[in-house]
């Protein structure tokens, strides 16, 4: 009698909570049993995390060089925390939902994070967090559950885990059996050194602008922000070229020939710009202009609704010389990786498209940049040019785009934002309510809204593939980890699904589990009609 199970039934008897499990600590059962519960959040990036608390990013730094372990402790993260994010063990905010700068970020670094934790009150100034009557001040201990969004008073000793041989075992196993490709979201080489070890198919989404926040080119970026015309904006673009140009070398010398899908600038420029006193007068005296001119040109640049306004493609308008900087960063980079002998497989994003004229106005004046660097290197290497699909007029209007764009990369967290109606970083406010009364099953930013933003989808994918059969059709938001959501894709038929790189592991084996279930339905069929 076999006693071994095979290949498919492993992948079956596992769930995607346990692959989670395997990739993050976890407290200790005796460390939890005298533990004091003080709050609940939402639970946006999984794990353990125990330290000093600290409330501003420099403060995190300073800690981490004392040797101290310390979590991040903010109303809400913006990108300039970026560094206080990677050095402490946990992230806790009070505002934000799920699809929040922290829990994007978090889920990226494979870090603990509670978001919308609104039942403490975080006074950033006064370096307090509140909650009832008890106060805690920088350095005393919280101890976060980025798995349940449990929030406990004081140090809680944590359980690492490790995988092995087994689980690299089971990951390709995974990939026998799935249809849909799995790749990561990854802006960074730690990012995709992860991804890679977890065995992704490729990049499906490199956002540039968190390469912009780097103590050593903020100043560019800001220069080139407050530069009044194009002649001002070429040496500050010239000096992110060549940072950019590092980054993407990067990029395509690990990823060895996978696809890297990297999308040209997205959020609205007021995010780079300082906001405190000090900071916008150490720039007034970089770069030589006057207080007052600054402070101007910061209120100009602010916006009422920042997610619906001057970002994305219409930056790509309004500003060409920064996409065509990008451009050139990305393709010169290929190049120069491709003439090593490395090969190189470039895809440029063009994001927030609402109509094929954005798109198009777009397209022609980077392609007129890598056709100029093809003549320049006489060489030409292989490329696409699509769009992320996050603006439901784009998905109902896909025809049209299709006949231009190689490639359709959904953005279900802000395609579910603008189908809903709902803010993404506010959303937490009322999502609770909305799942504990039952007028939601699920958080729509975490597991994808079929019959609504899907449908949106399904429109997308019939109308590209119509007019383009061989078009490249993949999802890089945050449900593209989510494995309900990926069940609906792969029934859609899509080329590739893309999520955080930790969240990888979990979406391959969903992606194996969904192909087999088609696989025994359709088996059951037959046996149907034969019987």
């Amino acid at each position: 009698m076999n006693k071994f199970i095979t290949k498919e039934e492993a992948i079956q008897r596992i769930s995607t909570q346990q692959i989670d499990q395997l990739l993050h600590p976890t407290f200790s059962k005796k460390g939890l049993e005298h533990a004091t519960l003080i709050a609940t959040g939402l639970p946006a990036s999984p794990g353990a995390a125990s330290g000093k608390i600290y409330f501003h990013a420099a403060d995190v730094l300073q800690a981490k060089e004392r040797g101290e372990n310390c979590l991040l402790v903010r109303a809400e993260t913006s990108p300039e925390d970026i560094e206080g994010m990677i050095f402490s063990e946990g992230i806790l905010t009070s505002r934000g939902g799920m699809t929040s700068h922290a829990a994007v970020v978090a889920r990226g670094m494979g870090k603990c994070c509670i978001a919308g934790c609104s039942s403490i009150y975080i006074d950033e100034e006064k370096r307090e967090l509140i909650y009832g009557k008890t106060v805690l001040r920088e350095g005393d201990f919280l101890s976060l559950d980025g798995s349940t969004g449990n929030v406990f008073l004081g140090e809680i000793s944590l359980e690492q885990t490790t995988t092995g041989s087994y689980f690299t075992e089971l990951m390709n196993w995974a990939d026998e059996f799935s249809a849909l490709q799995v790749r990561a979201n990854a802006d960074t080489k730690l990012d995709v050194q992860t991804a890679l070890n977890f065995g992704v198919a490729g990049i499906g989404l490199c956002r540039t602008e968190h390469m912009f926040f780097e103590e050593t080119r903020i100043s560019a970026v800001r220069q080139m922000i407050l530069s009044n015309d194009e002649e001002e904006r070429k040496n500050p673009l010239n000096k992110l070229l060549e940072m950019q140009k590092e980054d993407f070398m990067q990029l395509f010398q690990l990823m060895q020939g996978k696809p890297v899908t990297i999308r040209l600038l997205d959020p609205p420029l007021h995010e780079f710009l300082p906001k405190k006193e000090e900071e916008i007068k150490k720039l007034a005296q970089e770069l030589y202009i006057s207080l007052a001119e600054i402070i101007n040109r910061i209120s100009y640049l602010e916006e009422v609704n920042p997610m619906l306004g001057h970002r994305g493609c219409r930056l790509g308008v309004t500003f060409p010389d920064i996409y065509e900087m990008q451009t050139r960063a990305i393709m010169e980079s290929a190049v120069s990786v491709y003439s090593q002998g490395i090969a190189v497989a470039p895809e440029i994003m063009v994001p927030f498209i609402g109509s094929k004229a954005e798109y198009t106005f777009i397209k022609e004046r980077i392609t007129k940049v890598i056709d100029d660097i093809f003549l320049e290197n006489n060489m030409v290497i292989s490329y696409k040019i699509g769009t992320m699909m996050e603006i439901p007029r784009a998905c109902l209007t896909a025809d049209e785009i299709a006949e231009e764009a190689e490639f359709f990369s959904f953005g279900t967290n802000d395609l579910t934002q603008m189908t809903y109606g709902f803010s993404r970083d506010d959303s937490d406010k009322f999502l609770f309510d909305y799942k504990e009364k039952n007028v939601l099953k699920n958080d729509p930013f975490q597991t994808l809204d079929q019959s609504g933003v899907g449908e949106l989808i399904k429109i997308a994918s019939y109308k590209g593939r119509k007019i383009n059969s061989a078009i490249k059709l993949g999802v890089c938001g945050e449900a593209g980890g989510d494995p309900d959501s990926i069940r609906f894709f792969h029934r859609l038929g899509l080329s590739y699904i893309s999520c955080s790189p930790f969240r990888v592991p979990a979406a391959k084996l969903a992606a194996a589990q969904v192909a087999l279930e088609e696989k025994q339905i359709i088996e059951k069929q037959k046996q149907a009609i034969i019987f």
